[in-house]
């Protein structure tokens, strides 16, 4: 079966890719149009207003979002995010991924996805408290353990986890620390919770670089994005002995070839807040970070970062998507005419998932597991998954590239699941 592969301009969003995405997986699958009917807009979309009386005595309002995608296998999942550049579509599109990346990972959960419209980085944390608890009060009974699990994102972290379990908690008159992940330890968090995504994007890389016949050991790493997924991704390779040559982030990206000491680095970030400034580096640009000579590159940032007027620049023969929808459709084109393997998002990043459904499980039966066991849970399910992934890739998707082949087995779980609950009225697949 032919499919039209069509292009998505730099000016598109991402909602718009997305749902070409999902489209073109259904239609390679020759799954029924009704699959694509159910996972084309989320069951619910919540707006919601958030006032908050800053520390001037003054009231601001905020706008708060939550999509919550589809729940065929189970509750809603997915991050929040504090930040300015937030969109519906943006939102929408972002919950989408996580139905693809529970499913594809084979955890019980469902796509959703959160925001509050704000600068984050403007707000003192009185401020940012009493904004997240208003949030918490504005969506209610919307989340909940069995139903919506909120999650740590841009500019979140597990203090804000913490005040969300709290509010919630307050709200339902009892302990209900399950609402969310990514929590603090003492209020049932999870260890390696912090460090999942980040040791995720390493396994993946680990079974890529397999995959493509690089010495894992020799393999030069180029990372754009030094938060919690860029920096602890590469302590991992530091400590594997893979040679990190390129690191950036929003101040902008440093350089050496002999491999940047990322001890050091993580010191000298500690101190100054940014990567730039770090001695005996090159000073680059992020765009020039991208264009770097190196064997994996692991974009760790925002949307949208390798599009159509790059791409094309990328000399890396593996790309890690360690941010969600860095890459455009345009660009995976141009990288497969180029024989560039990228993973794509759904399973490269899939490990904060996994580790949280590791924590909701245990906050579920009141037992903790070590550090041992979350780890090593965590790497079978990110090896099972590549393997499961790329295999499907290497069969079924002749003429396609990797994401189409994570997208049209994690959908044709979906529809599996669809069909079984009495959604589908027609079956899995075309009549």
């Amino acid at each position: 079966m032919e499919v039209e592969i069509k292009s998505v301009k730099k000016e598109d969003n991402v909602l718009t890719a997305t749902l070409g995405l999902i489209r073109q997986s259904v239609e390679l699958a020759e799954l029924s149009a009704d699959v694509y009917e159910h996972l084309q807009t989320p069951m619910r979309f919540i707006e919601v207003a958030v006032p908050v009386e800053m520390d001037d005595g003054k009231i601001k309002v905020f706008t708060g979002y939550r999509s919550q995608h589809n729940n065929v296998f189970g509750p809603y999942k997915g991050g929040i995010r504090y930040h300015h550049n937030v969109t519906t579509d943006s939102i929408k599109a972002l919950s989408m991924w996580m139905t693809l990346k529970c499913s594809l990972v084979d955890v019980p959960f469902g796509g959703g996805k959160g925001a509050v419209v704000c600068d984050p980085y403007s707000l003192s944390q009185k401020e940012k408290e009493k904004l997240t608890r208003g949030y918490v009060r504005a969506l209610g009974s919307f989340i909940g353990p069995e139903t919506d699990i909120p999650a740590p994102d841009v500019a979140t972290d597990a203090q804000v986890m913490a005040w969300i379990a709290d509010e919630y908690s307050t709200i339902m008159r009892e302990p209900s620390f399950g609402v969310v992940t990514g929590k603090p330890l003492a209020v049932g968090g999870c260890v390696g919770r912090k460090e999942a995504t980040g040791r995720g994007c390493f396994f993946v890389t680990r079974e890529a670089a397999k995959a493509f016949n690089i010495p894992f050991e020799h393999a030069r790493i180029a990372i754009q994005g030094f938060g919690n997924v860029g920096s602890n991704a590469a302590i991992l390779f530091a400590e594997a002995g893979s040679p990190i040559v390129a690191v950036s982030d929003i101040s902008g990206g440093i350089y050496n070839s002999e491999g940047v000491d990322i001890y050091s680095l993580l010191q000298h970030v500690e101190e100054t807040g940014f990567v730039k400034g770090f001695p005996g580096c090159e000073e680059i640009t992020n765009d020039e970070l991208l264009a770097i000579d190196c064997d994996v590159l692991i974009p760790a940032a925002l949307e949208n970062q390798i599009t159509g007027t790059n791409a094309d620049q990328v000399k890396a023969k593996i790309v890690i998507e360690g941010a969600n929808g860095p890459t455009t459709p345009e660009a995976d084109q141009i990288l497969k005419s180029k024989n560039v393997l990228v993973v794509p998002d759904i399973l490269a990043n899939s490990g904060g998932v996994t580790v949280s459904y590791f924590e909701w499980v245990q906050n579920n039966y009141g037992f903790r597991w070590d550090l041992e066991t979350v780890n090593r849970r965590l790497e079978e399910k990110m090896i099972d998954a590549f393997k499961m992934v790329y295999g499907f890739y290497c069969e079924r998707c002749n003429g396609f590239d990797m994401r189409t082949g994570a997208y049209m087995y994690s959908i044709q779980r979906l529809a599996e699941a669809m069909h079984y609950r009495g959604w589908l009225r027609n079956g899995t697949h075309k009549n």
